[in-house]
């Protein structure tokens, strides 16, 4: 069944992003635009939105969207939207490019909308027999040559590091090993490969035995680490005095790093937290949308 693309946080994001009529808003990761048609909805007709994101199937999907709302709001894309397939990682070439001065507010929402998994074709999935691509754009090496080109231990310590899981020596173990059989092509051939290295009674069946291997691997191909340490040094030349960035994480790793840049930044004055601890999701809305249980966002604002 085809999934609709829901907003995390939405009412949460707007009032700490405080957008007004005439701001320049940037949604550095657009996904499905939710986001940016509430952020719109404030800062139409006389402001613009900058809208980035890596995937250029959910960047068209997303501009056919909100023209629509646009037309209806103010009567012109062009003059209100500017969509960009890029990475937020390098919004300061980004908004030199595009002859922008420095906005009133920044978005970095680092979770993959449900329309990535379902309609990709990607292979983001451990659900669906897709090739095992797991990346945004045809730039980046995809995981079928990444867990090739990776020795045993390297591949371990991926799975370890970045999703987790303690049983990653057994998984990176069984992915070699298969590998060298027959080529891994696509993500339901992985996810088989990780539930037989795995006991049957695996997390007593909380989740999936293939989540936190396909987690760590889809980091790692995307360099999303190394990604949000780039825009979050960048953050005052991206925004003006007084402008706030909110950022919307879904993993330890990047909530730790926000967290720390943000407590180090305060301290020597650069910018100011709005959120002493992170904010998560009702259980209202975790109800409504689960993939929304284990997102925190982060606020501040630049001094």
């Amino acid at each position: 069944m085809k999934m609709e693309h829901v907003p995390v946080l939405l009412n949460e994001v707007l009032e700490f992003l405080d957008p007004n009529p005439g701001d320049l808003i940037i949604d550095g990761t657009i996904n499905g635009g939710g986001h940016s048609r509430a952020i719109l909805e404030k800062i139409l007709p006389s402001g613009k939105l900058l809208g980035v994101d890596l995937d250029p199937a959910i960047l068209k999907t997303t501009k056919k969207r909100l023209k629509e709302f646009a037309k209806e709001k103010s009567g012109s894309l062009e003059d209100s939207i500017i969509l960009v397939n890029g990475n937020y990682a390098d919004l300061p070439e980004i908004i030199k490019t595009q002859e922008l001065p420095k906005a009133e507010g920044l978005l970095i929402d680092l979770g993959f909308s449900s329309e990535q998994i379902e309609q990709s074709g990607r292979g983001f999935s451990f659900e669906r027999d897709e090739p095992l691509l797991m990346t945004y754009n045809d730039s980046i090496p995809p995981v079928k040559e990444i867990i090739r080109s990776l020795d045993e231990e390297e591949l371990a310590d991926v799975i370890f590091k970045l999703g987790g899981e303690r049983l990653s020596r057994r998984i990176a173990k069984a992915i070699k090993e298969s590998g060298r059989k027959k080529k891994i092509e696509t993500s339901l051939e992985l996810a088989e490969i990780i539930r037989r290295a795995v006991p049957r009674n695996y997390e007593r069946g909380r989740i999936n035995p293939a989540t936190r291997t396909f987690q760590a691997l889809r980091i790692f191909a995307n360099d999303e680490l190394g990604n949000l340490e780039k825009v979050l040094v960048n953050l005052k030349s991206i925004l003006n005095k007084n402008g706030r960035a909110i950022f919307i994480s879904f993993h330890s790793l990047e909530d730790r790093l926000i967290k720390n840049y943000f407590r180090d930044q305060e301290k020597t004055g650069e910018l100011k937290i709005l959120t002493k601890k992170p904010i998560s999701p009702s259980l209202s809305e975790i109800k409504s949308n689960p993939r929304s249980r284990s997102a925190k966002l982060r606020a501040v604002v630049i001094n």
